[in-house]
């Protein structure tokens, strides 16, 4: 399979099966995405990962954060519903950076951690993995960020959702580089 093709293929995936994710193939995975370029090989990220009964634990402290927020007027079956499909996902895996002071060195270290996640999102397309890079509103929750253990000075990128499938989403249509290309030539 060719790059541009995985490219072009590679979906969000909400809904995942039943098969069991393999930690070593998620470090195997990032152990290839870490090559993203990133100025001054800063290297500016670290990652938490949830599976198991640590999985179960975050998503449970999430789902009592969310019952104050987003789930307040949910009904008793919608909230089910929603616990289910947080507990269904098979690992959660959290890309964290440290958060420099000076502008841009933030901004390049935002820049390569996005590399790095599509990158991971890629590479584990590749492998038959499905990915969803999650950015809700938990992730800017102080309770949230403590449970899972980001630090003080460090920003909380995304919840990368981990897992296999059955089915991938349609392509939905992009517009083409013709339509959002200027060219200066004088």
């Amino acid at each position: 399979m060719s790059i541009a093709s995985i490219i072009r293929e590679r979906r969000s995936i909400h809904e995942f099966n039943d098969k069991p994710v393999d930690r070593s193939l998620v470090l195997q995975l990032l152990n290839d995405a870490v090559w993203a370029p990133n100025h001054g090989l800063r290297e500016p990220w670290r990652f938490i990962y949830a599976e198991g009964e640590g999985k179960a634990r975050i998503m449970n402290g999430l789902l009592t954060i969310l019952d104050k927020t987003k789930l307040r007027d949910a009904t008793p079956e919608q909230r089910q519903k929603f616990e289910e499909h947080l507990m269904h996902v098979p690992a959660y895996l959290h890309v964290v950076m440290p958060e420099d002071p000076r502008p841009n060195i933030w901004q390049e270290d935002l820049e390569a951690v996005s590399a790095l996640i599509q990158n991971f999102q890629l590479l584990g397309w590749e492998q038959g993995l499905g990915m969803l890079w999650h950015t809700g509103d938990y992730i800017y929750n102080k309770q949230y960020r403590e449970m899972v253990g980001v630090q003080p000075g460090e920003k909380l990128v995304g919840v990368i959702r981990i897992g296999y499938f059955d089915d991938a989403p349609k392509a939905r249509p992009r517009k083409s580089a013709e339509q959002l290309f200027t060219v200066i030539d004088q």
